[in-house]
């Protein structure tokens, strides 16, 4: 995987939970963010609303894209949700092996902004090819 500097030192400081799946639909989204929520909360008490925000922001975002684009009709999406004091580390498991990719912004479009609200919310982002597909994570560092 690609982290920046920043990205492994808090990955050193977290151990992975176990993922929990959901189905790849986009009703999954909403249940996916109430998760990483808990997760957080639970991991790092008094947490700001602002930081469970940005969580499930990106959460949001990573799933709608994982469930948009990398699954089809009966497929799971993956998601494991790791926070610290020093921050948290999101990923996001598909079936699909194709990767995704940022859209030049254009005020006009109605859709495809997900990976520059991602890119701008988090302190690292990447995609590492897995067998059964991809995995997307991003790391938000506090």
């Amino acid at each position: 995987m690609q982290n920046t500097a920043r990205g492994d030192s808090l990955q050193e400081a977290l151990t992975l939970a176990p993922p929990r799946t959901f189905p790849g639909t986009a009703r999954s989204v909403g249940q996916a963010r109430t998760y990483a929520r808990q997760v957080v909360q639970q991991s790092v008490p008094g947490i700001t609303e602002e930081r469970l925000d940005q969580v499930e922001l990106l959460v949001s975002e990573l799933v709608t894209n994982a469930c948009r684009y990398g699954t089809e009709p009966g497929d799971l999406v993956a998601l494991a949700v790791t926070a610290s004091p020093a921050g948290a580390r999101i990923q996001v498991h598909d079936p699909a092996r194709r990767r995704p990719r940022r859209k030049p912004p254009d005020a006009d479009r109605q859709r495809g902004r997900g990976l520059l609200i991602v890119e701008a919310l988090c302190d690292s982002w990447g995609v590492a090819d897995r067998p059964l597909g991809k995995v997307v994570w991003a790391v938000l560092a506090w």
